[in-house]
């Protein structure tokens, strides 16, 4: 992680769950963290106490990845502010827990608005940024093994959540592709079942998963150190983290 000390990296969905722990270890490692979410308050709190040893730092910005003129007016303030970006972290997401037929087109464009669009909006300014830099780059997308699989856990339904994440699966593969050549790398991770606030704010049943294995967010936030740690010959394109002894629940 020596490399990316003092560094600068922007992350979505900082305020909670994964992550804020990939937030806190970050800065705990000495990078200089830009959270992006709509809960500017919730980050600040949750951040105010989190130190690095010597350069880690937290800045806050309120920011909505399901609209494009937010990402527009959260880049340009990093670009006045810091010039470029040499890290940038998908971690923004959203679950609904309505069955197929008893959602509407309002409920699939929040899912892919967020899971995919804000992916694709944020990713494509942050590579323009370190592009024009002609700087080394990390680009890591936060996706699931509801992108590897159409999962099903008893008495949950995910709607189209897996079809946004196997979505999001495929941009970064083209990611990848379309950056080759370049000195940025792009990074898909793909956790399964994680203890977070994700279902309670989503009213699900947490009963019916309390005794399933599970990840902590942390799990997660060490794998993020890892892969950026990575000497740059080191292109780790996809990593896949399950919690042991899970079982696959599938239609």
């Amino acid at each position: 992680m020596e490399h990316w000390i003092g560094k600068i990296a922007i992350f979505t969905g900082a305020s909670s769950g994964i992550g804020l722990a990939i937030a806190k270890a970050l800065v705990q490692n000495d990078v200089v963290v830009i959270g992006f979410a709509r809960r500017k308050s919730k980050m600040q709190s949750e951040m105010q106490n989190v130190k690095g040893k010597n350069k880690g730092k937290f800045y806050a910005f309120e920011c909505d990845v399901s609209k494009p003129d937010s990402i527009e007016q959260a880049f340009e303030w990093v670009k006045n502010n810091f010039e470029t970006v040499p890290i940038l972290v998908n971690n923004a997401g959203v679950v609904i827990n309505f069955k197929f037929m008893d959602s509407s087109r309002s409920d699939w464009k929040r899912l892919f608005d967020v899971n995919v669009l804000g992916y694709i909006d944020c990713t494509k300014r942050a590579a323009r940024m370190m592009l024009d830099s002609n700087i080394e780059g990390y680009i890591i997308n936060i996706n699931s093994i509801a992108g590897q699989d159409i999962i099903f856990f008893p008495g949950y339904t995910f709607n189209f959540y897996s079809a946004s994440k196997f979505a999001s699966v495929a941009a970064t593969d083209i990611t990848q592709k379309e950056l080759y050549g370049s000195k940025i790398r792009v990074t898909s991770i793909s956790p399964g079942l994680v203890s977070t606030e994700i279902f309670d704010a989503n009213n699900f049943n947490v009963d019916t998963i309390k005794d399933l294995p599970m990840l902590e967010a942390d799990d997660i936030a060490n794998a993020v150190i890892y892969v950026i740690g990575t000497p740059q010959c080191v292109h780790i394109t996809e990593l896949i983290i399950r919690p042991f002894g899970e079982v696959k629940y599938k239609c």
